[in-house]
């Protein structure tokens, strides 16, 4: 298995791209698809997560405060 980032001019993600991008365990990304906290398009079986809708939730995490 290749740990290579995808290149930043890809415009859809498979949910272990995004996982990868986002540093988290691909599990978690099918849960944040799965509670619509993530959002994607779904082709057939497939599903893929917009490159926008990545920006977008990282943009919406509240930076925690101590």
């Amino acid at each position: 298995m290749s740990t290579a980032l995808p290149p930043s001019d890809q415009l859809l993600y498979t949910p272990t791209e995004a996982a990868t991008v986002l540093r988290f365990g691909r599990s978690t990304v099918y849960e944040l698809m799965a509670e619509g906290v993530l959002r994607y398009v779904k082709r057939g079986r497939s599903r893929r997560i917009r490159r926008s809708d990545l920006e977008a939730y990282v943009n919406a995490l509240e930076p925690v405060s101590h």
